[in-house]
């Protein structure tokens, strides 16, 4: 069985070594934690804590597309483009309607 998985893969692709891996889960666990730290422990508040959590948001977004989907290493830039365009539609989907959610369901009070 992992000879036939070796055999769909051309010898010069990479998939990332455990270096890279760990870097980017570590960024991925830090740009986490900062955001749950600071709405947890009321740090910011108003539009400085939502520019905090949009920017925590888009930097994750970059590590992932960086240590997880290999946007770096791809040898047709097609692919680049097609996965850039897709990790920044759905980082538009999820904040456009965290924003939605979060402006349109908030308690009268």
């Amino acid at each position: 069985m992992a000879a036939s998985s070796k055999a769909n893969h051309p010898a010069e692709d990479t998939h990332g070594s455990l270096r890279s891996y760990t870097i980017g889960f570590v960024f991925s666990i830090v740009l986490t934690v900062i955001p749950i730290a600071i709405v947890r422990s009321d740090w910011l508040e108003g539009t400085a804590n939502a520019v905090v959590l949009m920017g925590a948001a888009v930097l994750q977004l970059i590590v992932q597309l960086l240590f997880f989907m290999h946007l770096r290493e791809e040898k047709n830039p097609r692919y680049n483009l097609l996965s850039l365009i897709f990790g920044l539609v759905i980082l538009l989907v999820v904040v456009a309607g965290s924003m939605w959610i979060m402006m349109f369901n908030q308690v009268a009070g």
